[in-house]
């Protein structure tokens, strides 16, 4: 993990939450992608995940959410259903790294001011900034052309409970819309490897993040209540 990007990004988003509930933690997980090698399981993690995570709870409803996730998708084509993909044979690997910010909502009230056990399904959404490198395929094997940066748009639903008074467990899954169609080096940008494109053209990649997160609630109690 980039420590300097992240401690950079966390030391911005603590400024003046003094008077906020405010949770920190860590992601654990799997990741997947969705495109034009290899299966299209909408959520197969595979390879491992990581992330840091920080949300500012705004309301018992809503809280703003940021974060910074890293994980590797990996995708065969011999593992695929179609009989075409299998007879091509490609396969690839690729390395993301994840910056998110956007709105968490939850269903029910997930006021962690009372006592008791409390739990919520919840959904999140916002804009997401990553790196990951630019790719293309000569004579069956994947190459890295150069680093290129994109912008995704996450969708993500998931569980959480609190599991001791300032411990928050969380379960998810997070697909991330991409606006890149060469996650898989189907659609390279260089025009000197136009020859090469293959797959749906028109259609963009995704990447799914499945796990779980762990934070510890800290900061002044939020007055929830109308003045």
């Amino acid at each position: 993990m980039n420590r300097i990007l992240a401690a950079a990004f966390f030391l911005l988003v603590f400024a003046k939450t003094d008077a906020q509930i405010n949770e920190l933690g860590v992601f654990l997980g799997g990741s997947n992608y969705i495109g034009d090698v290899g299966p299209t399981n909408y959520i197969a993690p595979k390879e491992p995940t990581i992330g840091i995570l920080y949300k500012w709870n705004r309301s018992t409803r809503h809280s703003w959410r940021f974060s910074y996730t890293q994980g590797k998708i990996t995708s065969k084509d011999i593992d695929a259903n179609a009989p075409s993909r299998i007879k091509r044979g490609y396969s690839f690997e690729n390395e993301i790294k994840e910056l998110s910010a956007g709105l968490e909502f939850n269903f029910f009230d997930f006021n962690l001011h009372e006592s008791g056990w409390i739990a919520t399904p919840y959904v999140h959404t916002g804009l997401s900034a990553f790196r990951y490198d630019e790719l293309f395929v000569l004579n069956n094997q994947t190459r890295i052309d150069d680093k290129s940066y994109g912008l995704a748009i996450p969708m993500t639903i998931g569980l959480k409970t609190r599991v001791a008074y300032n411990f928050i467990l969380a379960v998810e899954t997070g697909f991330r819309y991409t606006f890149t169609d060469n996650l898989d080096g189907s659609n390279p940008k260089n025009s000197q490897y136009e020859t090469l494109k293959f797959g749906n053209l028109n259609s963009k990649d995704w990447y799914v993040f499945t796990g779980l997160s762990l934070t510890y609630t800290f900061g002044q109690n939020p007055c929830y209540c109308a003045e």
